[in-house]
């Protein structure tokens, strides 16, 4: 027997009515055939097709409507009927266990003011009263009138017997209370940590903790158990997949977390393909040196996420020149010079891809000069700056020379431009989220999100790549629209450049013969939807390995 698709809703998924037959010929069997779809292979033509073809989770065939339902013979049939397909849509760069885990932390997104702040932590509070901490996520002082750091001294007041700490929307920068504070040792005399800042003023501290500074009160919360990390995952992984992603890159995670993740997927209890960038711990690089790279068919550990400055926002990305609005700061690396030069050459010699977090123009510069000196000159080993936010004209074609992988988040581009112009200046702001630039150093760029510093949602990511304005569809006209991308090339940075950056290009990211079958169908073509619509478009149904991990009957 065979099911077919007979009905659409707007924002509606899949549903099946059984077939009494299907009309195969010469009887080649697949256990799903997709046909009457307006398919994106986004292969090396960028060619369209009207059918796939799945077997075992992977793609037999691409072609018309007509050569498909002709040969094969197909367990489950789907009318598409007429709706856009493309490969599963892969997010190049975020913290998939650090948004999980943040499910159980107070949202504190979007807010436009310390008060409400304090308010969502209140509500917070109330809901979770037994909580050994209260921790949130989100906040974002540029958001509000009075654009100054917080201090803790509310948070005393309202919360003087549980420890808490808020994490900025970057995440590079932190308020703890004083109890937080008094657990983890911190005080007025504390030595500064390298890669980081204690805010001290008149002698006190003010509960401002940035870059690694935020590690020696992190370090004190209490670990989720095994059951409720296992729980938060799953939570996370439907989350991801009804907004059609199929495969996300994690951003420097421990050894355990790794785990946690193979097992999970080996029992089938998590099916989203990762590609782990480990962060660089001792007991990291002890293990994988040793053991090498780790692949399965879900889960690639071959890199290393290293961070190279701060964030912009909290005046943590490090800079060739003073801020524009604080002209005694430049920002700082989070190590020591020698210390990235030492790590480069363990990466290297070990054989594992390198991935470095810079965002200012000097933090860029430094570790363009560290890839190169070890790289030479073109090479196949993909090595890549994450963010890449601000980079000097005179640096940018080091990424050519050196084959040097751009990752770029879209949507950090449209939530910045309100204040970046404040911290750079307007002519370095010029060369800033330079997108286009970049991409024509490897003609490619991956793209990705940062979620959860960013939504999750792809499609918002595209709509600031191709249109450079945000939610609100602003600015009119675009943001330095000379760096946009077209909607083909923004197409390919979430899928098969994503593949390429991961060394999977071979698997996955377009839709041709030998692939895996990871594709979602959307109810409108993002290719030519008006730009204000982008945000809009909803999955109907998202597919992992040929079987549907997303849309409702």
């Amino acid at each position: 027997m065979t099911k077919k698709l007979t009905h659409w809703g707007l924002g509606a998924l899949l549903s099946a009515s059984l077939l009494s037959s299907c009309k195969g010929t010469s009887g080649d069997q697949a256990d799903l055939l997709v046909y009457n779809a307006n398919v994106y292979t986004v292969n090396q033509e960028f060619a369209k097709a009207q059918a796939i073809a799945v077997k075992n989770g992977k793609i037999v065939a691409v072609g018309t409507n007509d050569e498909l339902k002709a040969k094969y013979k197909a367990t489950e049939e789907i009318d598409a009927q007429g709706n856009p397909l493309y490969p599963g849509f892969i997010d190049a760069h975020a913290h998939f266990v650090g948004y999980a885990t943040n499910q159980r932390e107070a949202d504190l997104v979007g807010t436009t003011s310390f008060s409400e702040v304090v308010q969502r932590l209140q509500k917070h509070r109330q809901e979770y009263p037994s909580a050994a901490w209260l921790t949130g996520r989100g906040w974002d002082q540029n958001d509000w009138q009075v654009k100054q750091f917080p201090t803790k001294d509310t948070l005393d007041k309202l919360f003087p017997d549980t420890p808490v700490i808020i994490e900025r929307v970057d995440g590079h920068a932190s308020l703890a209370n004083q109890k937080a504070l008094d657990l983890a040792g911190v005080t007025a005399k504390t030595p500064q940590v390298t890669g980081g800042k204690i805010e001290i003023k008149d002698g006190k501290l003010t509960g401002i903790l940035v870059d690694r500074a935020a590690d020696l009160v992190v370090s004190k919360i209490p670990a989720l158990t095994s059951a409720e990390y296992t729980q938060v995952l799953k939570e996370a992984e439907q989350n991801l997949f009804a907004v059609g992603l199929t495969s996300v890159v994690d951003a420097g995670l421990p050894k355990a977390s790794v785990d946690l993740i193979d097992s999970l997927q080996k029992k089938e209890e998590l099916k989203i393909r990762v590609y782990a960038m480990l962060s660089p711990t001792p007991e990291n690089k002890a293990h994988y040196f040793k053991n090498g790279p780790y692949t399965t068919d879900r889960l690639n550990v071959r890199s290393f996420k290293v961070y190279g400055d701060g964030a912009l926002g909290s005046r943590g990305a490090c800079l060739l020149h003073p801020y524009a609005d604080k002209k005694d700061e430049t920002g700082f690396l989070l190590l020591k010079l020698q210390e990235y030069k030492d790590l480069a050459d363990e990466l290297y010699k070990h054989n594992f891809q390198m991935n470095t977090h810079a965002i200012g123009d000097s933090a860029n510069r430094t570790i363009l000069q560290i890839y190169g000196n070890l790289l030479k000159g073109k090479n196949d080993r993909r090595w890549r700056i994450e963010h890449a936010q601000v980079v000097n004209p005179a640096d940018v074609p080091l990424f050519g020379k050196y084959s040097i992988l751009p990752s770029v988040q879209p949507t950090h581009a449209t939530s910045d431009m309100y204040w970046a112009g404040d911290r750079l200046g307007m002519d370095r702001l010029k060369h800033a989220y330079a997108f286009k630039a970049l991409l024509q150093q490897n003609n490619m760029i991956p793209l990705g999100s940062d979620f959860p510093v960013e939504h999750i949602n792809p499609l918002f990511g595209f709509h600031a790549a191709v249109a450079r304005q945000d939610a609100k569809n602003y600015p009119k006209g675009g943001f330095q629209m000379d760096n946009a991308l077209t909607r083909e090339e923004a197409l390919r940075g979430t899928t098969i450049w994503a593949a390429y950056a991961n060394f999977e290009e071979n698997q996955k990211g377009s839709l041709e013969v030998g692939k895996v079958a990871d594709f979602v169908i959307l109810e409108q073509d993002i290719m030519t939807a008006k730009p204000e619509a982008l945000r809009d478009v909803k999955v109907l149904a998202t597919y992992v390995n040929g079987e549907r991990v997303y849309g409702k009957k």
